[in-house]
């Protein structure tokens, strides 16, 4: 952090004493006032429900710009990274600050296909849940419990610890995700195989049987790498703030993590994608294309309680950068399995032209983001709408991981206690209860 020359200067019209603020310049972005002292010298807090003009650390990972529409990891632009790296590649970058040379992505990629088999035992904790449990219910519990499989990596103060438990997570989490989703089917678990890459060892975990050999589609696998990179980390969001948090308190990786897993799984976070696609199942029922318009009018309809699901976004103010690059994907996965007739990708395209065209959706900067078409994508791919958010969640381990490390290597960080408004009963006695 770099103390700016300027000061705010903070006075009350009570005749209370001002006080001098120092401020802060970060690389890009706003500049940040530092309250600390002030409960010390005022003994007032702050008031920010949701944080949003609050700066809860300070971060070299993930810059969003919401009005440029910008997203960089490390500095590194988004499209640059999907178009010439792949997901390990990024994994390395957020974790170390730096891309790698080819000996360093070499060592890392075996590293983390060496750590993709999970404990046997855990194929037994997978068989306390019901079938028809939705996936996020389970992946909170199976991340939660790897602390229990893992115990020499659960020491989150020690880096060699968390070092391990990252590789850890980032492997075992495809092959979480595909057990989760094999039992609910009732299929047998498939192995992970050392010889694929990541996205093509996750495939073959998920749709492969053992009645014959699974042959990993180079365009399905290339669309899933991508969706991996552009869900990687996405700077202080709820979940990201979740991790963050959970792990101030000293608890191990694991735990952290799966705090980061429950805290996604809500419809406003992670299930966005699902939630979309269940919008798009809904207006496929009124009867399809056709009713497109009708559907749309009911958006604008304030009173109606009907929302659009997949457009628009809390941070960009602007164009999704992420969803231009999901729409070239879309594009390649639909053609590659011949679905550019499937009706409800037809849908999906007359919602699109209509939000990128209709004043009402212009005027309010309503474009399809990432959710929209990796939504689509997945759909297309085979993999289950309740299980969208695992495969985000998946994605993200690796910018929580990278977060995570960063806080607990940060000399001024604390364990994460925010303050509150207190708008309650004042002290008052306890009456016996005759006279209640």
């Amino acid at each position: 952090m770099t103390p700016s020359d300027v000061k705010a200067t903070l006075s009350f019209s009570d005749g209370s004493p001002s006080m001098e603020l120092p401020i802060y310049k970060g690389t890009i972005g706003p500049d940040v006032i530092d309250i600390r002292k002030l409960y010390g010298q005022t003994g007032k807090f702050t008031y920010d429900p949701g944080f949003l003009s609050t700066a809860s650390c300070n971060s070299s990972i993930t810059y969003i710009d919401g009005d440029k529409g910008e997203l960089l990891y490390r500095g590194y632009p988004i499209e640059q990274l999907a178009v010439n790296c792949d997901y390990l590649e990024t994994c390395y970058l957020l974790l170390n600050g730096e891309l790698p040379n080819a000996t360093q992505k070499a060592d890392f990629q075996a590293s983390v296909t060496n750590h993709t088999m999970v404990n046997e035992q855990m194929q037994f904790f997978l068989r306390g849940f019901r079938r028809d449990a939705h996936p996020m219910a389970v992946m909170t519990g199976l991340v939660g419990a790897l602390s229990a499989f893992y115990h020499d990596s659960t020491d989150i103060n020690n880096p060699e610890h968390r070092e391990i438990a990252a590789i850890r997570l980032i492997a075992k989490m495809p092959t979480l995700v595909a057990m989760a989703y094999k039992y609910t089917v009732g299929q047998p678990y498939i192995y992970p195989k050392n010889d694929l890459s990541y996205a093509g060892n996750f495939l073959r975990m998920m749709f492969a049987t053992p009645c014959e050999e699974y042959k990993v589609s180079p365009v399905i696998e290339r669309a899933l790498d991508r969706i991996f990179i552009l869900h990687a980390d996405h700077e202080q969001n709820a979940s990201t703030s979740t991790v963050r948090l959970c792990g101030s308190s000293g608890t191990n990786p694991f735990a952290a993590i799966a705090a980061g897993v429950a805290c996604l799984w809500g419809p406003a976070h992670g299930g966005a994608n699902e939630a979309c696609l269940n919008m798009l199942e809904d207006i496929q029922a009124m009867g399809g294309v056709a009713k497109v318009g009708e559907f749309m009018n009911q958006v604008k309809d304030k009173n109606s309680g009907v929302r659009l699901m997949g457009f628009g976004h809390r941070v960009y103010k602007n164009y999704d950068p992420r969803a231009k690059l999901m729409q070239e994907t879309c594009k390649e996965v639909l053609q590659e399995l011949g679905l550019e007739n499937d009706p409800l990708f037809k849908l999906a395209m007359a919602l699109e032209k209509i939000a990128l065209e209709d004043d009402y959706f212009v005027a309010r900067k309503l474009y399809p983001n990432v959710d929209f078409y990796s939504g689509i994508v997945q759909r297309a791919i085979g993999i289950p709408v309740p299980l969208f958010t695992a495969i985000f969640a998946l994605a993200r381990t690796v910018g929580w991981i990278a977060q995570l490390n960063e806080m607990i290597a940060d000399p001024e960080y604390k364990i994460g206690r925010p303050r509150q408004l207190f708008v309650g009963s004042a002290k008052r006695d306890v009456k016996p209860l005759a006279q209640r």
